[in-house]
């Protein structure tokens, strides 16, 4: 069963995570949910989430075949200062898994060294902070092992293009039917 791996921190964009989750769940894939800190996580928004463990239980937890960080500010800041965040993402690029990162959370994913020169899109607030990338405005950008989006708008397709990748259009569409997502 394919597996993905989601972190929150204090002050993630509920939208972001949630609807990650959701989605790739209906789609049959395994979605662990780590939170950083204590339980439940606090969203951007006040939205308590009670993750599934905690991120230092991740790494004995996997293996994973992604890794998808949720934005918002805060959030975003304090994945970026996690080391433990940092060893799964550079260990499950290693052992051959994507990446994926949404709004403000490619900014961690750069600072960790994980996109590089890459084609990438992110939240146009925290675009500054992106020098090396080759930046988009895209909606949803893959390339290679990664997938990165603007922000809690694009979650839905963020979402449904994570399904794309690791279950296929089938499922996608399987999935689309019940959600009526536009496309």
């Amino acid at each position: 069963m394919t597996r993905v791996l989601v972190p929150l921190a204090e002050g993630f964009e509920e939208i972001e995570a949630v609807t990650v989750i959701d989605i790739l769940r209906r789609a049959d894939i395994e979605v662990v949910v780590a939170g950083l800190g204590e339980s439940p996580v606090v969203g951007s928004r006040a939205i308590r989430v009670v993750p599934d463990l905690e991120i230092a239980q991740a790494t004995e937890a996997g293996p994973y075949d992604m890794i998808v960080l949720p934005g918002g500010a805060e959030g975003t800041r304090r994945l970026k200062e996690d080391p433990v965040v940092r060893r799964l993402v550079d260990e499950i690029r290693s052992a051959g898994g994507r990446i994926g990162a949404i709004c403000a959370a490619p900014t961690a994913l750069h600072a960790f060294g994980a996109i590089g020169s890459r084609a990438a899109t992110c939240h146009p607030a925290v675009a500054g902070s992106m020098e090396g990338v080759a930046l988009r405005e895209d909606r949803v950008v893959v390339d290679g092992d990664l997938v990165t989006s603007r922000a809690a708008g694009t979650a839905m397709e963020f979402a449904f293009r994570l399904v794309e990748i690791l279950a296929g259009d089938e499922v996608r569409d399987r999935v689309n039917a019940g959600v009526l997502a536009r496309l």
